[in-house]
Order: structure tokens, then sequence, then C-alpha cells
């Protein structure tokens, strides 16, 4: 692993880049970052509905199957609005990066996410038939609802929880050595949120159009709980990790 220190430097070169890339290069890979994280949650949805009987133990194991999305993306390639938000924050707390170059890039990420969510909830999840099937799509309509019923202060704060630990592991990421390292820094924290049932803007992107598409839900419940998740988000991965590893770390530079 890198020292922290050597971390930081690492994060501000990395939120420069994600700001640099090309507006067609950051829709593809964004778009592959909300499939890839949508396709993690279906693999969770998948497994805990397959469990009975097992309490949160089911949780765990469905838990354990998500981190998938963000290994791809981090190892492979793709852009994640969650962990944008804290490494092109590192950048912006460096003077490295403007705020209309943040906000650029957080939207146009954003965008190309939804798409890639709306992609796999509708072709995977509907026309598949991966989450409109009895059994699985009891357990989708189960998650889904569990996030549209609460209220927006609620989803605010279970979305700071949520992109703490995501801006971590892709901090921890960033620091690793190897292959097997990098899997390892996003496995565990990735897995512990999920676990926990925290909200992930991005899943929530996936998961509740999952259940519209099936007449479960309606646009408007989506929408009242994906802007509080998403502004939880920011303050978990733009304050929560990007702030306080800066100006912690700053005096070692």
């Amino acid at each position: 692993m890198l020292t922290p220190s050597e971390i930081l430097e690492v994060t501000i070169e990395k939120g420069r880049g994600k700001v640099d890339t090309g507006f067609i290069q950051k829709m593809i890979l964004g778009f592959v970052g909300g499939a890839m994280i949508s396709l993690g949650y279906l693999a969770y949805i998948r497994v805990i509905a397959s469990i009975t009987d097992w309490g949160s133990f089911a949780n765990l194991i469905g838990a354990a199957v998500f981190p998938i999305g963000l290994i791809v993306i981090v190892m492979a390639g793709g852009e994640l609005i969650t962990g944008n938000i804290m490494a092109v924050a590192t950048s912006w707390f460096a003077k490295r990066v403007t705020m209309k170059e943040l906000l650029s890039n957080w939207l146009v990420i954003t965008f190309a996410n939804l798409l890639g969510a709306l992609f796999v909830a509708y072709f995977f999840g509907h026309v598949v038939g991966l989450t409109s099937s009895a059994e699985y799509l009891h357990k989708t309509v189960a998650v889904a609802t569990a996030k549209t019923d609460a209220t927006a202060l609620q989803a605010f704060i279970s979305g700071i929880g949520c992109n703490w630990f995501v801006g971590l592991a892709v901090w921890l990421a960033y620091g690793a050595k190897d292959a097997a390292g990098k899997i390892l820094a996003i496995w565990f924290p990735v897995m512990t949120f999920v676990a926990i049932g925290f909200q992930h803007s991005v899943a929530n992107m996936f998961v509740i159009p999952a259940a519209i598409f099936e007449g479960e839900s309606s646009w408007l419940a989506f929408i009242q709980n994906v802007i509080p998740v998403y502004f939880g988000n920011v303050v978990g991965g733009a304050i929560f990790v990007a702030a306080i590893y800066f100006y912690g770390l700053k005096k070692n530079k």
C-alpha cells in the first residue's frame, strides 16, 4: 500500500484526469459505470431472493456479491459518480480543478450513470425477466419500497453513510499496488455499506425503475428518493472523505 499522504497525491491526479477526459469518453465510461453498479445490485437481489429463513445473514451474502460492480469500474475502466465525487472534490480542494469543471464532470457522469442503470433495469430486469419473475419481483419491489419509504432526511443521511464507504473504497484502491490489493480494498467497504443498508444513488437509479417497469412504483417516488440520496452521497464523498483527508494530510505534503 501507498502511505496516506501518497494516496492523497494519487487521488488529486486521478481527479484532474477525470475532468480532462473527453465528453464522449465520459458518456461511454459513465454508461459502463451505471450498468456495472446495476448488475452488481441485480446479483444482490437474485442472491437474497433465493435465500429464505437466514435472516440478516442472507443480506450479508447478497452484500458480498455487490462489490463486483465497483471492482470492474476501477480495474477495467468506468466512471461512477460516487467515486468521482470523492476524487474530483479532492482535486478541487487542491486547487487543481475549478468549481465549473467539478460540477460539469459530476453532471455528465450522473447522466451517463442514469442511462446505464435504466438500460439494465429495463432490458435485463424487465425484458429478460430477471426482476419480473415471481420470487425476484417480490424482492425487487421490497427493496425499492424500503428505499422510497424513507423520509427525505433519512435518505440524505443514509446517502452520507453510503458514500463515506464508497469513497473510502476508491481511496484505498488508489493506494493498493497490485490487483489483489485493489479488489480487497474495494470489497470490504462496499460490502459493509450494502449490509448496513445505506443508500447509493446509482443503485437506486436501477432498483426503483426496475420496480416502476413492473408497475410497482412511480417516477415521482423515484425523484423524491434519488435527489436526497444523491446530495447525501455528495456530502459523504466530498466532505467525509475528500475534505477530511485533504485537510488532515496536507501538512505532510
